[in-house]
């Protein structure tokens, strides 16, 4: 039992050392790799990405707002609108053609004067403060800058949802005689921003100086959600829109929790715009893969682990019962040593006590083994050792204990009364007796090579020890030797021989 407590301890400590081994190595392994892509997404990819969409932005927006700038300083607008505006076919043709030319989805001119709203189809309406929806011109009135973003309804175009970029249109005094400019389809710009999120595997959006969003693929949320009432983005979302300053372009780093997900958030101000460039990462999504690997080395490191496990319990197994075998066999014979017929004799004198088992003990020795061993020589001598033990198992059954006591001698422990065990003693001694060891045959020129035992025989009583029955047996091998050898002899109490 204690050997076995002893290896259990020693493949339960090997198992937790691999284990923990490997899920260190591993867990190591995954803090490294996720800080790594951490620190690649907030300094690197999220910046970069930021500076692509933000170039491409522009591309798409400051090309319009150039335009409505040429127009807002074209002399021809100037000069129609202060003669009078009375040539209509002139502003519509010109309107027209600005828009053929740059390809633009609208343009148009609002006059101070007469409150036409001119279209390239003509005067689309007259614009009212009562109207909602002219509100968009008195709030740039009043707002005093150049030129304003403003996503809106197109009503010349069924209410398309339209990016209109709105330019002050001065005479050379500086007062206002109108508004111009042109307008972009939203879905064009939210496809593009589409486009560069698929790209980037970025959701891209643009929200204005209040936290509107105006621009994102989703048209639902257009100019009807403030980024104030998203989950997560919300507890950030006064923080954002403080970063307004010209001088705040190269983008603000940011994080917060959507939907279960860590989302990486980085926030460019676009002052040419007044609105804020919004580029979320789903870093939760990006740290998928690893612990997907993660798991993956646990699970082939604990596949490892068991097969080492396995590989140890095995030959622990082997060498244990190596060991085993080591510590109760006799190393030249193949027989059992003393230390394990002391065991054996205590199981089976508690099996007769308990079960009434009898068991006798046969001991032998070989006849005349020193003439043979100084004539032969020791390695010979050791040969018939082996010859002998061979011979004796097959005669006995797997029941009996085959012991060398020592030298020549040998013991055999049956569970059998006096009469089997002298029985057993004759079957072996006629084996042994009928063998010719023809190997010797040219160490002993004109010897008789056969060889034979004398056995004594003695069968356990009840009140016997070890030593007594041992004893007795013995006595009853004096006896064979003193009668001519090569004869089973049981002990002296019942006096009875078999040859």
């Amino acid at each position: 039992m204690k050997k076995t407590g002893h290896k259990t301890k020693l493949i339960t400590a090997v198992t937790l050392i691999l284990f923990l081994g490997f899920f260190l190595i591993n867990f190591l392994n995954y803090k490294i790799s996720r800080n790594t892509v951490r620190d690649n997404l907030v300094n690197s990819a999220l910046p970069l990405t930021s500076n692509n969409i933000y170039s491409e932005i522009q591309q798409d927006l400051i090309r319009p707002i150039f335009i409505s700038s040429l127009m807002a300083n074209d002399t021809f607008l100037k000069d129609w609108s202060m003669e009078g505006e009375k040539d209509i076919s002139k502003i519509t043709s010109y309107l027209k053609e600005i828009r053929d030319k740059y390809g633009f989805f609208s343009v148009f001119l609002v006059s101070e004067n007469t409150g036409n709203y001119y279209h390239f189809k003509g005067i689309q309406k007259k614009i009212s403060k009562e109207d909602a929806h002219d509100v968009w011109y008195y709030a740039f009135k009043a707002t005093n800058k150049e030129y304003v973003l403003d996503v809106d309804t197109d009503e010349a175009a069924d209410g398309t949802l339209t990016i209109f970029i709105n330019h002050r249109l001065n005479d050379s005094s500086g007062n206002l005689l109108g508004v111009t400019g042109v307008g972009l389809k939203l879905e064009s710009v939210a496809n593009s921003l589409k486009k560069y999120g698929h790209n980037y595997n970025k959701e891209i959006y643009l929200v204005d100086d209040k936290g509107t969003i105006q621009v994102h693929e989703d048209k639902s949320l257009v100019e009807k959600v403030k980024i104030q009432n998203l989950e997560g983005l919300g507890e950030i979302a006064d923080k954002i829109l403080e970063k307004k300053t010209e001088s705040d372009t190269s983008g603000t780093f940011y994080e917060f929790d959507k939907n279960g997900k860590h989302i990486l958030l980085l926030v460019r101000y676009i002052p040419e715009f007044n609105w804020f460039l919004m580029v979320e990462h789903n870093e939760t999504g990006s740290m998928t893969e690893i612990r997907q690997n993660f798991a993956t080395n646990l699970l082939i490191g604990l596949s490892i682990t068991l097969i080492v496990i396995i590989l140890i319990v095995f030959t622990i197994n082997i060498f244990q019962k190596n060991l085993e075998i080591l510590a109760i066999t006799d190393k030249l014979t193949g027989a059992c040593n003393r230390r394990e017929f002391d065991r054996q004799f205590e199981m089976a004198v508690y099996t007769f006590r308990r079960e009434k088992r009898h068991f006798s003990i046969i001991l032998y020795d070989i006849d005349r083994f020193k003439t043979l061993n100084d004539s032969l020589g020791h390695l010979y001598g050791d040969k018939i050792l082996v010859d002998i033990s061979n011979i004796t198992q097959t005669c006995i059954r797997k029941t009996d204990v085959f012991v060398r006591w020592g030298g020549d001698e040998f013991i055999i422990l049956t569970y059998s009364d006096k009469k089997g065990a002298i029985y057993m003693a004759e079957r072996i001694r006629e084996c042994i007796a009928q063998t010719r060891f023809s190997e010797y045959a040219e160490s002993m020129p004109g010897e008789d090579l056969s060889i034979s035992i004398s056995c004594g025989v003695a069968e356990f009583r009840d009140n016997d020890t070890m030593d007594t029955i041992v004893k007795r047996a013995d006595e009853a091998l004096y006896t064979a030797k003193s009668k001519g050898k090569n004869i089973s002899v049981m002990e002296s109490q019942d006096s009875e021989e078999v040859h």
